[in-house]
């Protein structure tokens, strides 16, 4: 069992660090591996939102003005999100 926080070293010098026993990929990784498996792009904004849905807590992004979201993620790029969350053990499956 891991405890507390730790960083994983990844394939191609990439990391993910594991907080209260989750895996927390970054944005970014999150951004590639759905272009490496459904050669699709996805916005962050798309990827937060997801995390919320989810019970992720994402950050407050510094530039959002409100509580309101702007661009909500649609649904056929949350199913590829979600799968590249499972993947990288920030959702259970």
């Amino acid at each position: 069992m891991i405890g507390a926080d730790h960083t994983v070293k990844l394939l191609r010098s990439s990391t993910i660090k594991i907080i209260n026993n989750k895996t927390m990929a970054t944005y970014k990784q999150i951004q590639n591996d759905v272009k490496i498996n459904n050669n699709k792009s996805v916005k962050t904004c798309w990827i937060a939102h997801v995390k919320e849905l989810n019970g992720l807590n994402p950050r407050r992004a510094f530039n959002r003005k409100s509580n309101k979201r702007v661009y909500e993620c649609p649904d056929d790029k949350r199913l590829i999100i979600e799968e590249s969350m499972m993947r990288f053990g920030m959702l259970k499956k």
